[in-house]
């Protein structure tokens, strides 16, 4: 598959810290629109990202370190996904993922709608015995199915939960009676946002999240997770979620004590050419990314 150079690239960087055999690290461009339900626009999202993180400062602070130049980030060009049935499109996710995870580097997937990272999770899950799935949503995605399909983006996490039950939800705010049973007959470890918010969590709500986890793990970040104020530009919004310093603390928090070992964010929806919502998703991308190797190089 073509790499992308500076123009296109994540972080605009160049082909010495971009090219494919020297980079730890690979994005896989996954632009899916086929069962949104409310706001349109996921299929815009990674490229947005990509053009947005252009604008995002290759020096982190808070790590005080240029990562991308230490590990070096290879773009992929976007899958063509659009012309493909459902099942044939999380085949060729699939078998992009597991191609990365072969040659030893490091995924990160940009979507799309959320019922790419099914695709994602098998192909890890072939790697990682010992893996958590660390979800951050504002919706559990735990329906059977939904609107006839059983690989609707609102059914995503029980695929997910036929292949592995570990799996934590963080964020959780919106949900139909079907997942709210489930979560309580399955004891699936759900971290809803109101508890988090009013206190019923106590002040190590971090830490008993991250206690939950196993010694891998894979997050998939829905960008609904963050409250609308932040992120705006998302298929359904909900009121009351996650801002983003505590967000980027649990996440800071999870790379030391575990091992983060690839990610994917979804559901971005530019509403325009200049959306900050993209350059947000953008700056969070590379924010996991340093999480993710503060311990390493």
């Amino acid at each position: 598959m073509k790499t992308l150079y500076v123009k296109k690239n994540f972080l605009g960087i160049g082909e010495k810290h971009s090219n494919y055999k020297n980079s730890k690290v690979v994005i896989i461009s996954s632009p899916l629109e086929k069962t949104v339900s409310y706001g349109k626009g996921t299929a815009k999202g990674p490229k947005a990202i990509l053009e947005a993180s252009h604008y995002v400062e290759f020096y982190d602070e808070e790590f005080d370190r240029e990562l991308c130049f230490e590990i070096g980030i290879a773009t992929l060009e976007a899958l063509k996904l659009q012309k493909l049935n459902h099942l044939k499109v999380l085949n060729k996710i699939y078998e992009a993922v597991k191609k990365v995870l072969n040659d030893d580097k490091f995924p990160i997937i940009l979507g799309g709608e959320h019922s790419i990272s099914s695709a994602c999770v098998r192909a890890f899950l072939e790697k990682y015995n010992d893996l958590t799935i660390l979800q951050f949503d504002a919706h559990s995605d735990l329906r059977d199915s939904y609107e006839g399909s059983k690989f609707s983006h609102a059914s995503v996490m029980k695929r997910i939960y036929e292949m592995t039950k570990n799996i934590v939800q963080v964020g959780i705010r919106a949900q139909c009676k079907e997942e709210s049973d489930l979560i309580k007959n399955e004891n699936i470890n759900c971290f809803y946002m109101r508890d988090i918010r009013i206190g019923k969590l106590g002040e190590n709500w971090i830490g008993k999240i991250i206690d939950k986890c196993l010694d891998n793990v894979y997050i998939t970040f829905d960008v609904d997770a963050f409250d609308p104020s932040l992120f705006p530009s998302t298929g359904t919004p909900e009121p009351g979620g996650l801002f983003w310093d505590e967000t980027v603390s649990l996440i800071k928090e999870l790379g030391r004590r575990k091992k983060i070992v690839g990610f994917d964010i979804v559901e971005t929806a530019p509403k325009n050419k200049n959306d900050y919502s993209s350059f947000i998703a953008a700056k969070l991308c590379y924010k996991i990314l340093n999480c993710a190797f503060q311990n390493k190089g």
